[in-house]
């Protein structure tokens, strides 16, 4: 099983007792960023797409938890649904009260490391919305760039930042 750990947090895959809380994620204002609030219907197979891609590409979102206490506080990995071009590295958190710690951070950087070691990719990208500041500014402080020329599966406005492994030039 695949399980990441850091100084504060565990990211392991998702689980069934995870699906409440992402679900209701989905259904709720913080996911205006990435297409929501979604419907029930729609957040529901949203969910469901996220956890199938383990089996599907071996490879998928990591479901971030404090150490020692496994809630759900969010998700943090590689992100490849059919109709993107290439990886991407996708992060959230579900509660409002878990930001500005840092843990989303952490939770990128430790699935970021991991996709390009296990997964192998050559480069990763993350589609964020131009008003989603706070997520624009974690995607620097991880060391992506901007890459307008990437191709980009959703309508604008969009920034697309570039991730590349550690010592790439």
């Amino acid at each position: 099983m695949t399980v990441l750990n850091t100084p504060r947090l565990r990211l392991r895959k998702p689980t069934d007792a995870d699906r409440a809380g992402g679900v209701g994620f989905l259904m709720s204002h913080r996911s205006r960023f990435m297409g929501g609030p979604y419907g029930a219907d729609a957040a529901r197979a949203d969910w469901d797409m996220v956890c199938s891609m383990w089996a599907k590409c071996g490879f998928g979102l990591l479901v971030l938890t404090v150490t020692n206490d496994d809630r759900a506080l969010g998700l943090a990995g590689p992100f490849m649904p059919e109709g993107h071009p290439e990886p991407e590295l996708a992060w959230n958190l579900w509660d409002a009260a878990n930001e500005g710690k840092g843990l989303a951070t952490e939770a990128a950087i430790a699935a970021r490391d991991w996709a390009f070691a296990i997964c192998r990719f050559p480069t990763m990208v993350s589609y964020i919305h131009p008003e989603n500041y706070r997520s624009a500014a974690l995607a620097a402080r991880v060391g992506a760039t901007l890459d307008a020329d990437a191709p980009c599966p959703y309508p604008p406005p969009v920034l697309i930042y570039r991730h590349l492994p550690k010592g790439h030039l």
